[in-house]
Parts: C-alpha cells; structure tokens; sequence
C-alpha cells in the first residue's frame, strides 16, 4: 500500500467511475485498475462492486474511504505547514530579559511583522534572568533569546545589539543622595543590595567592583532589576542597577556612575547546534542589519 494507491483509491470512490477518474489523475485506466487491485488484495476485502460501467463502493470501502480521507487531510496539513515554514512563515520563539520587554523586543518583532506584511508569522514571549534563558536556548524551547553575554564555554553565538547605562541609585534620604555623580569606590562602606548568582547582571556588577579592587558590603541578594528597584526605594540598601524609566517613578536618587566607566550590552543568542527555520533566521538577519535602530 502507497500513498497513490491511496489517493488513486479516494478519486475513484468520488467519481465511481474508471475512465473518468483516470482523467483526472492523469494517468492510464489500466493503471488505475492494477492499483485499486493491488490495494484490495492487500487488504483481503473488496473496496468496489462493479456492474457493467457503474462503481460503486462496498461496506468496506464506505469504511476504509473514512480512515483514508482523514489520513490525507492530516498528511496534506502537515506538507502545507512545512511548505508555508520554508517559505519563511511560522512561529519564532523568543527568550528575553524583563527590561527588554518593555520595549526593546515588542518594537523589534512588530517592526519585522511590517516589513512582511504578506507571511504568517507569530511570536511567543517567554523572559527570564539570562541563565534560564540560556538554559531553554541550550534545551531547545527557544529558537532566540535576548540577554547578557553567554559564557564562552557555553559555545553559543552572541551579537550585541542593545546597551544599558549601569547607575547607581540609593534612597533619597541616604548620605550619597546630595551627590549627581559616584566613584564605585564611595560605595563599599554602604550596604548593598546584589544582583544573585544565575543573574546576568552579576559577572557585570563584579566586573565593576573587580576594576576598583573592592568589594561591596552584599546585604541582600534578588534576580530581578525591578525587585531590586523597589528595595532600594525602600531603604534596604544602595544598588548598581541598569537605568529604567521605573527609576522615575521610585522614590529613589539615580547617580552616573563616574568611576569605572561602563555600560552593559544586551546580546542576541543563538545555538548553531539547532536547525533555525527560516523566519527565525530572517528575523534574526533583520536585527542584525540594524531592526534595533
């Protein structure tokens, strides 16, 4: 049994006649005969009576003409998705940090929407702080991801394609608060609250403290920019966080930071290890060709 018998079997079971099913499908009525023969003995049962020019189906082709129409339409379904998939349409998962969701990657994705007006594709959103990020790229339930640069070992490719100032904010009434600019260096005498490990912004906050030979006093200890925010607004501490428009609305002091200068790149990741469909590659060349700007 093949896929022509097959549909060689519904034609012939719609039309109920040989000469003009063997039109339609372009090929010999002979041929069409030693198909539908070979299928039924195959099966054991006879799929048509046959008086004179008239065909009509058996009991058992009634039933088998069922089972084979749906098996054809969930075979044609799954050709027409791959076919509309190569053709570059189809679903891009992405992976993001929270502080790029805001409008960062929104703005990317309905740009590209846009600019391929005539293609069905979607979007899935999923954040988290960059090692789950790159945890879900390395597992394959991201076909993108948005964040902090991946260790090397890790032997995914990373292109910046964002930054992030890095401030530092304190509660207003804190002793730093009359200051508009801060050397890291002032800060080691002050608790502060840190970013956790798993976070991407930890090797980044290390990194500034490492260039001024200190270590801060770590009092508390989250993932999350925003959570971070909030405790600082709260007194629990001082803090090296990326500059947000939520800063505005906190009660809260921002200081550039003057000493090490530094700012913190957001990479567009991938894992050459995984088949990437066409509109994911397409959507990917499209940030990289400057969608961002």
């Amino acid at each position: 049994m093949n896929l022509p018998q097959l549909r060689y079997f519904v034609e012939l079971a719609h039309t109920q006649h040989f000469t003009r099913a063997a039109e339609r499908l372009c090929i010999t009525q002979p041929s069409l005969s030693h198909a539908i023969t070979q299928l039924e003995t195959e099966l054991g049962v006879p799929l048509f009576e046959r008086t004179g020019r008239a065909t009509a189906l058996t009991r058992y082709g009634e039933q088998f003409l069922t089972c084979v129409q749906q098996t054809l339409t969930t075979l044609d379904e799954g050709v027409d998705a791959l076919q509309r998939v190569a053709r570059g349409e189809g679903l891009i998962r992405l992976g993001l940090l929270r502080t790029l969701g805001v409008e960062f990657v929104p703005s990317l994705a309905a740009r590209f929407l846009t600019a391929n007006p005539d293609k069905d594709i979607r979007f899935t959103f999923n954040t988290g702080v960059t090692q789950q990020l790159l945890e879900g790229l390395l597992e394959n339930r991201f076909d993108l991801v948005f964040c902090s640069q991946p260790p090397a070992e890790l032997r995914l490719t990373a292109v910046p394609v964002s930054r992030q100032d890095l401030v530092l904010i304190v509660p207003r009434s804190h002793p730093l608060a009359s200051l508009h600019t801060v050397d890291l260096a002032d800060t080691l005498s002050y608790p502060q609250i840190y970013f956790s490990k798993g976070s991407g912004m930890r090797d980044v906050v290390d990194g500034l403290f490492a260039q001024i030979g200190g270590s801060p006093q770590i009092a508390y200890e989250t993932e999350e920019d925003q959570v971070i925010a909030g405790l600082v607004s709260q007194g629990f501490g001082i803090s090296v966080v990326p500059y947000m428009e939520l800063l505005l609305r906190l009660d809260v002091k921002i200081l550039q930071i003057s000493r090490p200068v530094w700012e913190r790149n957001f990479y567009l990741v991938s894992n050459d290890r995984f088949y990437l469909p066409p509109a994911v590659r397409q959507f990917r060349q499209y940030v990289l060709d400057g969608g961002y700007l």
